[in-house]
């Protein structure tokens, strides 16, 4: 791969093992090959990352599903983590994850954009190495490579670039795009091509298989123009001049910038791509999800249009109203082990009975053709834990994935404006476990901040689903 050099090298501070005092995994037997088990015992863990209490909360999947009781909460006080909290920091404003040392043990990967570094720019991501004990041999942090960037560490991605079947990190700040050598980062470099327009600014990025690309392909996303109106943009990667293949791909017609939360991508109708699920909350009366379909030529290609849902569409439960912000947040993953993988958008502003922005969840199934099929999900749903209360949130992040390796995705849904006593806005989370019908209420879980040692007003605990 042709790459411009940076003549700085990137700012990397590699901890030694220093013995994190972390509670141990579990019985953890072997290295694993999925890119969340940070453990290695065989199963997926799910992720929470709270930016208000700089903190990240990795829940152990098991066959029993996800419990407070199996968790650990990793902070940069923690012993091992480079740096020190701070309360700007926002650690843990997104979190993604893989094995980034090759020991067949999936790392934590957590960006800190609000970081303040002494004599660079602000912003960091930090890897935590995972290990069959858990997290208990340090990691490292990546500051800005240039003076230039602001708020390094908005959003990363760890897949193969370049198609050489090694990892890259890639990382984006507000007005950059890096990418790193394979695996453990040392280098950072630049694309040939400043593609990024000069009036958007990044919230994230996203890396998946969308097209025939030799490697993998990117979104990167945020808002545009002095006006706010979101964006994203579609970037190829391959062994070519990263940044020359890219193309504008989507700017809403509201304002508000994307976020983490409200892309995702899986194969939904199961030709072997990845589709790409876009969440506008703001557009219309209610909102909307829009999905790209990935195939040979990529996203956007003549002859595989993008396809819009709303509350309104045939198949999608609900009304389509003033406010709901359908597709707040959105997920994909296969919930009904039938291979296609189906998508759960949330709607943290709608009201349930009398009752306003209690919020809600639709499942709408993937297959061969468009989603449908959907049902919904809420507090006033017999059988979820909690009652529906006015500011809820629930939806405000959703996340599928099988944590209890049945075979099927199980959804957790969060309420970022769920109170907790006298606690306003504390948040919880919530998973309930996939079959092959969709999602049940048998065993359901919720649990909170406090469970994990963090609580108080304002928490939104469970802004981010990893």
């Amino acid at each position: 791969m042709r790459a411009k050099k940076l003549a700085v090298a990137a700012a990397v501070a590699g901890l030694a093992a220093a013995g994190l005092t972390l509670p141990l995994a579990g019985s953890a037997s072997a290295a694993s090959a999925l890119k969340d088990d940070f453990n290695g015992d065989g199963y997926r863990d799910l992720v929470v990352g709270t930016p208000t209490a700089n903190s990240v909360t990795v829940t152990w999947g098991s066959s029993s599903g996800v419990s407070p009781s199996r968790s650990v909460t990793v902070t940069q006080n923690t012993s091992g983590v480079p740096g020190v909290t701070e309360a700007e920091d926002e650690f843990g404003e997104n979190v993604t994850s893989g094995d980034v040392n090759g020991d067949g043990f999936a790392d934590l990967i957590v960006g800190a954009p609000g970081e303040r570094v002494t004599d660079r720019a602000g912003g960091s991501m930090t890897i935590v190495w995972g290990g069959a004990n858990g997290f208990r041999t340090g990691g490292m942090v990546l500051n800005a490579p240039t003076a230039e960037d602001v708020r390094f560490g908005e959003g990363a991605s760890f897949v193969d670039l370049d198609g050489d079947a090694g990892g890259n990190l890639a990382v984006v700040s507000a007005n950059r795009f890096w990418w790193y050598t394979d695996g453990v980062p040392g280098t950072a470099f630049g694309p040939e091509v400043d593609f990024l327009p000069a009036d958007v600014t990044l919230d994230g990025i996203v890396g998946g298989r969308f097209s025939n690309t030799q490697g993998s392909d990117y979104i990167l996303f945020g808002k545009k123009g002095a006006s706010g109106h979101g964006w994203a943009g579609y970037l190829r990667g391959g062994p070519g001049d990263i940044g020359h293949s890219y193309k504008p791909l989507f700017q809403s017609a509201e304002s508000g910038a994307f976020d983490e939360a409200q892309l995702a991508h899986a194969d939904l109708n199961k030709n072997g791509y990845d589709d790409l699920v876009l969440g506008d909350p703001e557009a219309g009366d209610g909102g909307k999800i829009v999905v790209w379909g990935g195939n040979a030529a990529g996203l956007g290609a003549d002859g595989w249009p993008s396809r819009t849902y709303d509350q309104s569409s045939a198949g999608v439960p609900g009304e389509d109203e003033a406010g709901d912000g359908f597709g707040a947040s959105v997920a994909a993953g296969d919930m009904t082990g039938d291979g296609y993988a189906d998508v759960a958008a949330g709607s943290p502003g709608e009201t349930v009975g009398t009752v306003g922005a209690v919020g809600n969840v639709v499942l709408l199934k993937g297959g061969s053709g468009v989603l449908g099929g959907g049902t919904s999900w809420h507090q006033a749903t017999s059988g979820v834990p909690g009652a529906p209360e006015t500011g809820d949130h629930f939806g405000s992040a959703v996340r599928l994935k099988d944590i209890n390796r049945n075979g099927r995705a199980d959804l957790a849904i969060s309420a970022t404006g769920e109170d907790i006593g006298t606690a306003a806005d504390a948040g919880a989370v919530w998973v309930l476990r996939g079959t092959t019908t969709g999602p049940t209420t048998s065993y359901a879980t919720s649990f909170n901040g406090a469970d994990f040692g963090l609580g108080g007003a304002g928490l939104r605990f469970g802004t981010v689903l990893r």
